[in-house]
């Protein structure tokens, strides 16, 4: 299991307790909430690839999130950040060869 933390400023402390009878739970309840709704939107992704691959669909949410991620069907943000970097990297790589012949 992951564990994070989060350290917030006094003002940051002070306006979450505006909005939130308990900041901690505030805090808890968003991030799980965001958990669910990637989980969801990845179960989708492997029904849909498992039915396009004739593969067998797992019987869990977890074993659905495994195996998109396996099979490469789902990536993190960081690798979908990297790749988007590198495509525009190559673009304008590509652009200033065009612009210098």
């Amino acid at each position: 299991m992951a564990q994070y933390s989060i350290q917030l400023s006094i003002t940051e402390d002070k306006a979450l307790s505006f909005v939130a009878l308990s900041q901690d739970e505030w805090i808890q309840n968003s991030v799980h909430e965001r958990c669910r709704l990637a989980i969801d939107e990845i179960v989708n992704i492997t029904v849909q690839k498992c039915l396009e691959t004739n593969t067998a669909i797992p019987d869990s949410k977890d074993a659905m999130v495994t195996l998109a991620f396996e099979q490469g069907w789902v990536k993190t943000a960081t690798q979908r950040n990297a790749e988007a970097e590198a495509e525009f990297a190559a673009r304008a790589g590509q652009n200033e060869t065009n612009t210098n012949v």
